[in-house]
């Protein structure tokens, strides 16, 4: 029993023995392959990062190139409309320059066409109704003498000629009032001149005891009879704004 014993006891012992040196032998086999392989994470590992690395930068690259790809076509847009309103900038300077060729054209046949609408209207006057002598005398003279003047451009003589030709025919349908002086059988009188429109010219004195009318047919004043004194008087007042416009009974001369 004894030798059985010790016998079991020295079986255990060799194989703890046996065992132990078994995992000694498999711990030396073992660690320079568990080694490699901590060596083979680590490394795997910096390669994933720097992989991450340049994923990031791959990713940044292309935000650049994106962003780069839009404002690329955003210039493309800008671009292609500046070069439209070059285009059309280029197209108006033809255009000005054509038209500053066609002004001095037009220029030199205007001036002689503002000269004889002045000659027109010179002979207009002094054959119309001879009212406001001095007054449309004085503008006569002054478009001629404004066409000698190099200070005034063409279109502004244009527009003042057009002027007085808006002012002579506004004379046509409008009623007015004026005081003057007048020759009434040899002397000189203080009137005060009806104008209707260019159909009627009559003077009135002051005292309203004389009146009389141009007569266009026979191109000279004639006295009126006393009965249109009352006419003449309303007419007046209706001119300056005194009565209301109403109907008037006023002499008018026939002509051929």
């Amino acid at each position: 029993m004894n030798r059985l014993t010790t016998l079991s006891a020295a079986l255990i012992t060799v194989f703890a023995a046996s065992t132990t040196s078994m995992a000694q032998e498999e711990e030396a086999f073992l660690k320079p392959a568990v080694k490699k392989a901590t060596e083979i994470n680590q490394s795997a590992a910096q390669s994933q990062q720097t992989i991450n690395n340049i994923t990031d930068q791959i990713d940044n690259k292309l935000q650049k190139f994106k962003t780069l790809n839009k404002e690329t076509a955003g210039l493309d847009v800008y671009n292609g409309q500046l070069n439209k309103q070059i285009d059309s900038q280029l197209q108006e300077m033809a255009d000005l320059n054509a038209a500053i060729d066609e002004v001095s054209v037009i220029e030199r046949q205007i001036t002689p066409l503002m000269m004889r609408m002045i000659t027109g209207l010179e002979q207009f006057v002094a054959l119309d109704v001879p009212f406001l002598p001095k007054e449309r005398a004085k503008r006569i003279d002054e478009l001629k003498s404004m066409m000698d003047r190099a200070d005034i451009a063409p279109s502004e003589k244009f527009r003042r000629v057009m002027e007085a030709y808006q002012v002579e025919m506004d004379y046509g349908r409008t009623l007015e009032a004026y005081s003057g002086l007048h020759i009434i059988d040899g002397q000189e009188r203080d009137v005060d001149f009806l104008r209707v429109g260019r159909t009627a010219l009559i003077y009135q004195t002051r005292d309203a005891s004389l009146q009389g009318s141009w007569n266009k047919k026979s191109g000279k004043w004639e006295a009126l009879p006393s009965s249109y004194r009352t006419q003449v008087t309303k007419g007046l007042r209706m001119a300056k704004k005194q009565l209301a416009p109403d109907l008037l009974m006023l002499p008018v001369a026939l002509t051929d």
